[in-house]
């Protein structure tokens, strides 16, 4: 996969060389650029920013240098084998307008070829730059959460190691994908070290029998737990159809029934 990052702040992505993101660049795994947006302007000033039309607060990112840049990223696209034909580069653009981004739309974007990152700063992006990209781009907004940062670049990051690490090879033990948070829809499970014993606290005894069906299923009911506590939200979209008796009855624990295969939680809970 190639991923192209276009910042007024390059030195702000300089986190991309470290742990697993930084070895697999070195490994070949995932071919990662950062581009200066101030080297795609013209004047000696090199000015990236202008005043709003209608007034207001602020500044807002000019047109120009932003379709400079990615018109030189986009003619660097990699091409489908065996075809001429060019597939469309998906331009993801940090903003709190955006989508919701979620481990979902990661493992989409794995599956592309090619990702570029638009890190606003200031007011945002003169809003034509999105409406032309579209002819040249897949073009997605998108947002880590419902709050305001002071540019994309901290979203990039996390966007960018969410997204590097379901690359094939970059992770390991791929099974440590498969059961961490939000993989099946629910929070990931508590976790235990050596000692058994610390500070007056045990390890739960499940854990240390040797059993491995019942642990699969005290890790699964912990998650159940840990889901209702902190993001019950995650629950009014989980799929209980087919749950099992004994995962019914820890869901009606926690106050929750399966109607029509959704979890209701009970008035009375």
């Amino acid at each position: 996969m190639r991923i192209d990052v276009v910042s007024i702040f390059p030195e702000y992505l300089a986190p991309l060389e470290l742990s697993l993101i930084g070895k697999a660049r070195q490994d070949g795994l995932l071919d990662l650029n950062v581009h200066d947006l101030r080297d795609f302007t013209t004047d000696r000033h090199r000015t990236v920013d202008d005043t709003p039309y209608g007034g207001g607060a602020g500044m807002v990112m000019k047109p120009e240098p932003w379709a400079q840049a990615l018109t030189a990223i986009a003619e660097v696209g990699p091409k489908a084998p065996g075809t001429e034909a060019v597939r469309k580069p998906v331009l993801i653009v940090p903003s709190p307008a955006g989508e919701r981004f979620s481990q979902a739309i990661a493992h989409e974007l794995a599956e592309e070829e090619q990702l570029v990152f638009a890190c606003g700063r200031y007011e945002g992006i003169d809003e034509r730059v999105l409406e032309w990209a579209a002819e040249h781009f897949t073009v997605r907004p998108m947002s880590l959460g419902d709050y305001v940062l002071n540019g994309g670049e901290v979203a990039v990051l996390a966007m960018v190691e969410a997204v590097g690490r379901l690359l094939p090879g970059v992770v390991g033990n791929p099974e440590s994908l498969v059961e961490e948070s939000h993989s099946d829809g629910l929070l990931e499970y508590p976790v235990y070290t050596k000692p058994s014993s610390w500070r007056d606290r045990e390890v739960p005894a499940v854990l240390l029998s040797g059993n491995h069906g019942k642990i699969a299923q005290w890790r699964r009911h912990e998650q159940y737990r840990r889901t209702a506590e902190r993001r019950p939200d995650l629950l009014d979209v989980f799929d209980a159809g087919k749950l099992p008796r004994a995962d019914r009855t820890a869901f009606g624990e926690l106050g929750y029934d399966v109607v029509d295969g959704r979890l209701r939680r009970r008035p009375d809970a």
